[in-house]
């Protein structure tokens, strides 16, 4: 292939990737797309592990470039939306499926209008949430996961910043994604879902677990995005995410905090959030993938600095190359570390 041909073939596919659903996500790298895309054309993995696949579109990147990926998140959500699409390589809700989950409910469940009555939503997004999931609950495999996709997607999208430490709406901005019904945000996740997915012809596969468990053979390339460490604040998904969490699960499984005002989830450890953890969880890691190429996502916010993170891939790995990309980091929810000034690392070792 020539070069022109080459780059015309990669401009293609970045056009393809940006059409993926956009979750606000802390530490998403759908800005990062362009320079990610760029490098796996450059690596041309055939087979490709995305160990922490959080909003999915990475993983979804290296699907369009033509590998066979696996993903895999410790939470469910992210593990439900890989499913959805990235695994799933036919299967779309139809407009009757998509009229049904937003039509007149088949049961009387009212655990989400109990459980959180006066929190997020109105009383009619609840009842809807309710509702939904009393169809989904009747659908399987893909279907099922692209109609939890889509909720958890509108769910986020209703919700100021998409996080879920506060209740009420102080950042309320008058934006119409804060005042659609999620009944309709849902018509419109649905679709936009449904407009991604595709056949790759490759094997991929959606995996919800912890990293350590992850079978360290068989991939060309092996992409880390893990939780960083802040200095300062605090990297706790579950804290941000919980509802979407739970709405994924319905709340089967989970421990709901009852003396918590956001109705949060117990806090599920990981040693990458820590400073006192995050290097030997990093070297683990690192050693666990040795035999593939680590391409790591990094943050100069993070803890430890890019000099670590050189020097652990080095022991392990040998050669590393560093890329650097000015990025404004969304770190954090509040007014001081909502916005930062970062490189992003790319190591390539």
């Amino acid at each position: 292939m020539t070069l022109s041909a080459s780059a015309t073939r990669l401009e293609a596919s970045i056009a393809r990737i940006v059409a993926f659903p956009r979750l606000r996500y802390m530490g998403s790298k759908y800005r990062l797309v362009p320079y990610l895309a760029e490098l796996f054309s450059e690596l041309e993995p055939r087979t490709a592990l995305d160990a922490f696949s959080g909003s999915g579109v990475v993983a979804y990147t290296l699907k369009v470039l033509g590998a066979a990926v696996t993903t895999n998140d410790f939470l469910s959500f992210p593990a439900v939306i890989a499913e959805a699409t990235v695994a799933n390589q036919r299967v779309r809700l139809t407009e009757a499926d998509i009229a049904q989950i937003v039509g007149p409910p088949l049961d009387d469940r009212d655990f989400i209008q109990t459980t959180f009555d006066g929190l997020y939503f109105t009383a009619e997004d609840r009842a809807f949430l309710d509702s939904a999931w009393s169809h989904i609950d009747r659908l399987q495999g893909a279907k099922r996961a692209l109609a939890i996709s889509a909720l958890v997607l509108a769910a986020a999208r209703k919700q100021p910043r998409g996080v879920f430490t506060f209740t009420d709406l102080r950042y309320d901005d008058g934006r119409r994604d804060l005042h659609l019904p999620l009944r309709e945000h849902f018509v419109e996740t649905a679709e936009k879902y449904n407009s991604v997915v595709f056949d790759s012809g490759q094997d991929c596969r959606a995996h919800h677990g912890d990293v350590f468990d992850l079978e360290p053979a068989g991939y060309d390339v092996v992409y880390l995005d893990p939780p960083y460490a802040p200095p300062r604040d605090d990297n706790c998904y579950i804290k941000r995410y919980h509802f979407l969490e739970g709405l994924a699960v319905y709340w089967r499984g989970q421990a709901i905090m009852e003396n918590t005002k956001t109705k949060k989830l117990a806090k599920r450890y990981t040693p990458f959030s820590y400073k006192r953890t995050v290097v030997g969880a990093l070297t683990e890691t690192f050693k666990q993938f040795a035999n593939s190429t680590i391409v790591l996502s990094y943050s100069s916010n993070a803890v430890p600095n890019a000099e670590v993170i050189e020097d652990l891939l080095q022991d392990v790995r040998g050669s590393v190359e560093v890329r650097e990309i000015d990025h404004r980091y969304h770190f954090g929810t509040h007014s001081q570390a909502e916005r930062r000034e970062a490189t992003e690392y790319l190591f390539i070792a």
